[in-house]
């Protein structure tokens, strides 16, 4: 049987908002991949020539009418400054850069990071929702 690990923390960020940040992300990344499903490369025609390997960054998509990820950016950017660390750090934790011990140095390393990006950073993780998700379970929220 696992040992859970003793809490030395409170997150400032309640649980359920990041539940719903997930099911955000994954509406934008279920967006994001109706266009693939065949999963063929798709070329981008500009000025009538084919450019091959269309580039997407994370969950971003060029959709200017995407109400999802207009919501997602209003979230986070209504986020004061330590819930949106604190988010930024469940993804890290989430993805194994930091394990679920080392919470407080994740939280510090993500409030170094430049507040006014934090939207366009979480919407560039692939995995946002899935490292959420673990993050969240890592640190037993």
């Amino acid at each position: 049987m696992q040992q859970r690990l003793e809490k030395e923390w409170e997150l400032s960020i309640d649980p359920d908002t990041v539940r719903l940040f997930i099911l955000k992300a994954k509406a934008l990344s279920a967006a994001v991949n109706e266009d693939y499903d065949d999963g063929a490369e798709h070329e981008v025609e500009f000025d009538g020539d084919a450019h091959a390997g269309h580039h997407h960054d994370g969950l971003v998509e060029e959709a200017s009418e995407n109400l999802t990820e207009e919501e997602f950016r209003e979230l986070i950017n209504d986020l004061n400054i330590d819930e949106a660390a604190e988010l930024i750090a469940l993804a890290w934790v989430g993805r194994g850069d930091y394990d679920a011990s080392e919470w407080a140095d994740a939280v510090a390393a993500a409030r170094e990071r430049p507040r006014k990006r934090t939207a366009k950073y979480l919407l560039g993780l692939p995995m946002l929702a899935d490292w959420l998700e673990e993050g969240l379970e890592a640190i037993g929220a």
